[in-house]
């Protein structure tokens, strides 16, 4: 670690931040939050002066033109990831976006274009992917322990009532499978270690038309299975959890996503006892802070990066087509 700080920019004044950047930035050697921008000047000062922020800005293009400022963190909603991201690349910034990337796969190969021709570090924010609970449910499956893999399937549901929310906005981009859904493709691809095909899909809609809960079905080469379910708002009201079948047994994991708060891998082989671990406790977020400012310093590879995310939106696409429903666009930028 060099003795010049990675000093990191907040695009808004968001409910995320805390758990996702300024708390892991206090325990992360060489990571500070140094500036925050909102839309509104004066939450802007008081999120600053809650969580230490040394600088706010007036608006977002301040933030990311400013010098003082190495990297930035866009925790918008869904529909304005992909052109504030970009914006902040053209800037000379490394960037760290909440999940999805952007909103569809098209705009996710635009901003895929961008960080080669930039050079800067894109990294999205799919914290889970950095903790040793995935690393772990991944070489369970690699090892062969089970057997050939046949099916792999994700459950993301948890209830959210809040209607007003912009996790409910069409025009923002969003929806269930946008939201948790797309860590639930992202797990089933991660664990198959191959991309799917969408076999079929339904969803459930709240009465402005965006999805409340979504199931697919899916289908990867060699004649392995998956499936995902993932919902804001359903009857299927608590499920967190991976599981993959293979030849000689299976595997499941409670809590894949936030194994901070409790965790449970479970390991049945036929003919033999069950194994169950638990490992760290420590945060995947600052798993994931450790990991995006080491690529920054020392080019380690990133995980998750805008390649990663083109072949997470192309399968949220296609599930949305299977389903009938229209691909989620981003927020039109005002002509200038």
């Amino acid at each position: 670690m060099t003795s010049t700080p990675l000093r990191v920019g907040l695009l808004g004044a968001s409910r995320i931040a805390p758990a996702a950047v300024i708390r892991p930035a206090r325990k992360t050697p060489g990571v500070t939050i140094a500036a925050v921008a909102a839309r509104d000047d004066r939450r802007g000062r008081r999120y600053a002066t809650k969580y230490d922020i040394p600088t706010v800005h007036d608006d977002y293009q301040s933030l990311i033109s400013d010098p003082a400022i190495d990297a930035v963190y866009v925790p918008l909603p869904n529909g304005l990831h992909g052109q504030w991201t970009i914006a902040a690349m053209r800037q000379g910034k490394h960037v760290l976006c909440e999940k999805p990337l952007t909103a569809n796969a098209a705009e996710a190969r635009v901003v895929e274009a961008e960080a080669h021709e930039s050079g800067s570090v894109m990294m999205e924010a799919v914290h889970y992917r950095y903790h040793p609970v995935a690393l772990r449910m991944i070489e369970i499956v690699r090892s062969g322990e089970i057997g050939a893999l046949r099916h792999v399937e994700a459950a993301l549901c948890a209830p959210y009532a809040r209607f007003s929310d912009i996790r409910y906005r069409l025009d923002l981009a969003g929806g269930a499978l946008m939201d948790p859904g797309c860590y639930a493709v992202h797990m089933v691809r991660t664990v198959a270690g191959a991309e799917p095909e969408v076999v079929s899909a339904r969803a459930e809609l709240r009465p402005s038309g965006i999805d409340r809960a979504v199931t697919a079905e899916l289908a990867f080469p060699g004649g392995v299975t998956g499936r995902i379910v993932t919902s804001l708002w359903s009857s299927d009201l608590f499920r967190l959890s991976v599981r993959a079948v293979g030849e000689r047994g299976e595997m499941r994991v409670f809590n894949p996503l936030l194994p901070q708060l409790g965790h449970r891998i479970v390991t049945r082989v036929h003919r033999r006892a069950r194994r169950v671990e638990h490992l760290t406790r420590r945060p995947s977020y600052a798993f994931q802070l450790d990991a995006f400012a080491a690529a920054v310093r020392d080019g380690t590879p990133v995980l998750t990066n805008a390649t990663d995310a083109v072949r997470t939106m192309s399968v949220i696409d296609a599930v949305y087509d299977a389903a009938g429903l229209p691909r989620r666009q981003p927020v039109p930028v005002p002509a200038s």
